[in-house]
């Protein structure tokens, strides 16, 4: 029986898929990609992580294939993304990066949730919550020839290893089910948002030498 609860993750889910999937069209525009070019990015950026993560967990057939409004939304935000960014008027440019953080957040709560609904360990709950929210970036950016984010000094797999591990630790501690939701998609957007707001960024590792 569906929760209330799991009505409103389901309604966000289809939101960060959206901004997911915009974020793909917008690296399409960059590279100045053709129509499917743009549909591919769109897709992967959007469905990719969680595809990985049903295929490892054994969920088959994926999300996506099971429920096709996912492909549907991917579709419908390509096609109205690339007239989007067309008109003169943008939009704010702290927008998308705080709906992208909205929706990273709530992708790695579903991942991780989803992995110890399949009996994993914590661990692997923090592997899954962490890849469904970055994996589908990282194909973006290796389809577009650029050096994922996730691997330079950006705070975003950080944040969401933190969300997994707050998540399952929160059940683990007997915490209900919403709670934890809350405190994982809370902690998850918050040091997300501040590492935008601030510059937050993590040390990076050089073989150069410093010059003194």
């Amino acid at each position: 029986m569906t929760t209330l609860v799991d009505q409103i993750v389901y309604a966000c889910d289809m939101f960060g898929t959206a901004v997911f999937a915009f974020s793909g069209v917008l690296v399409a525009g960059r590279m100045r990609m053709d129509g499917f070019g743009v549909l591919v990015l769109a897709a992967v950026t959007a469905i990719g992580g969680g595809t990985i993560r049903d295929m490892i967990l054994g969920a088959t057939p994926v999300f996506w294939v099971r429920d096709p409004l996912y492909i549907w939304v991917v579709l419908a935000t390509a096609f109205f993304g690339m007239w989007l960014v067309r008109l003169p008027r943008r939009l704010p440019w702290y927008v998308l990066p705080v709906a992208d953080a909205f929706g990273l957040a709530l992708f790695t709560m579903i991942g991780a949730q989803k992995a110890l609904h399949f009996g994993t360990s914590g661990i692997i709950a923090v592997l899954m919550g962490t890849m469904t929210g970055v994996a589908g970036g990282v194909i973006r950016d290796v389809l577009a020839r650029e050096v994922p984010m996730v691997l330079q000094k950006e705070i975003y797999a950080t944040a969401c290893i933190l969300g997994g591990i707050l998540y399952s630790l929160a059940l683990h501690l007997g915490l209900d089910r919403l709670s934890a939701m809350l405190i994982c998609i809370g902690a998850v957007f918050s040091l997300r948002v501040a590492a935008i707001y601030w510059h937050l960024s993590l040390p990076t590792f050089s073989l150069e030498r410093r010059q003194d």
